[in-house]
C-alpha cells in the first residue's frame, strides 16, 4: 500500500450526516466544529471562512477539513451567525431546512462528518482552511466527482439499508480526492509534510512507518529504504516532514497507541507490543511525555 493510502486509513472517517438548506430571498447560516462538505445544487452563494470571501456557483464543492467557522448566504446578505447549522444535524434529514423568507433563491447539500482528530492531525495541519472543487456537476469537472456527486444524491433520497455505511465511503472518497489534488497542486519546493507521499525517496518510509509501526525501525533501516545514506536521509526528512525520522516513529506510534486506548479490547501490554515497544514501562513512559497521563488514566477519561 503507498504512503498517501496508508495515512489516509490513519484518520477513520466516521458519522457522516447531511442536511439540505433551502434558501429563501436572504438567508445565511453559519458552522464550525466538524470535517464539513458543501454542495452547491442551485447558487450562486457567498462563503466567508477566515476573513476571505468566496462566490460559489451551481456545481461547486467547498470542503473545510478542520471545521473553521465560516459562514454561507445568499450573495445579497451579509455572513452572520443568525442561524447554526450544527443544531440541524441529526442523522440523515431528507427534508430540506428552510431559511429566509420568500422564493427559494439557493439550495445546498451540507455534509459533515467526524474524523480521529489526534491520528488525523498532520494530515489536517497540511491542508488548506478551505478546499473548492469548481463545476462538479454540469460535466465540466473531474469524472470522478461527477460519479460520485450521482451516487451521493441517489442514496440522499432512498432509504435503503446501509445508507450509512455508504454515505461514509462516498464522503470518504470526496475526502481523498480533494487531498490527491492539493498534492498535485503542490511545488516542487513547497513547504508542507504532504509533498514527503510524493517524494521518491520519503513515500516508502512513510509507507513502512504508517504499515507496520510494530517492527523496530532504526534510522539506517529507514534510510535503507529510502536508497539514501544516513546524514542524507536524515537531513531530507527533517527538512521535508519538520522533525528528525525516530521523533515521527515515535509520534505515529503514540497516536497509534491513544486510538487503541479508546477502543478498548486490549490490553495495555498488548497495545504496547502492536505500536512498537518491547515492554509496557518503556511504552507508558513514552505515552506519559507526549500526553501528560499514563495510558491507563487516558483510557480510563476517554472510555468514562
Amino acid at each position: 500500500m503507498d504512503a498517501l493510502s496508508h495515512i489516509l486509513e490513519d484518520i477513520h472517517l466516521y458519522g457522516a450526516e447531511f442536511v439540505y438548506v433551502n434558501g429563501l430571498g436572504h438567508w445565511g447560516f453559519a458552522l464550525k466544529d466538524h470535517a464539513t462538505f458543501h454542495v452547491i445544487l442551485k447558487g450562486p452563494v457567498k462563503l466567508m471562512i477566515q476573513g476571505q470571501e468566496y462566490t460559489l456557483e451551481t456545481g461547486d464543492i467547498v470542503f473545510m477539513p478542520i471545521g473553521l467557522e465560516h459562514y454561507v448566504y445568499h450573495p445579497e446578505s451579509e455572513p452572520n451567525a443568525s442561524h447554526w447549522l450544527m443544531q440541524d444535524f441529526n442523522g440523515h434529514r431528507r427534508e430540506p431546512i428552510n431559511l429566509g423568507e420568500g422564493k427559494s433563491e439557493n439550495f445546498i447539500l451540507s455534509v459533515r462528518c467526524l474524523l480521529d482528530e489526534d491520528m488525523a492531525k498532520p494530515l489536517l495541519s497540511s491542508l488548506p482552511s478551505c478546499m473548492l472543487i469548481r463545476q462538479g456537476l454540469d460535466g465540466s469537472g473531474p469524472e470522478w466527482l461527477q460519479l460520485g456527486l450521482s451516487f451521493l444524491s441517489q442514496e440522499t433520497a432512498s432509504l435503503r439499508p446501509g445508507r450509512d455505511t455508504l454515505l461514509n465511503r462516498l464522503v470518504g472518497m470526496f475526502l481523498i480526492e480533494c487531498v490527491r489534488d492539493f498534492i498535485e497542486q503542490l511545488s516542487d519546493s513547497a513547504d508542507n509534510w504532504l509533498s514527503a507521499v510524493s517524494d521518491p525517496y520519503l513515500s516508502p518510509v512513510l509507507s513502512a512507518i504508517h504499515g507496520r509501526p510494530s517492527e523496530p525501525w532504526a534510522v539506517a533501516d529507514l534510510a535503507s529504504l529510502a536508497c539514501l545514506s544516513r546524514s542524507a536521509f536524515h537531513e531530507r526528512f527533517s527538512d521535508v516532514i519538520g522533525m528528525p525520522p525516530l521523533a515521527y516513529l515515535t509520534e505515529h506510534r503514540l497516536r497509534l497507541a491513544a486510538r487503541l486506548l479508546t477502543l478498548g479490547d486490549l490490553s495495555i501490554s498488548r497495545i504496547s507490543r502492536r505500536v512498537g515497544y518491547k515492554s509496557e514501562a518503556a511504552f507508558s513512559q513514552a505515552f506519559r511525555r507526549q500526553y501528560q497521563v499514563t495510558p491507563s488514566q487516558y483510557r480510563r477519561d476517554k472510555i468514562s
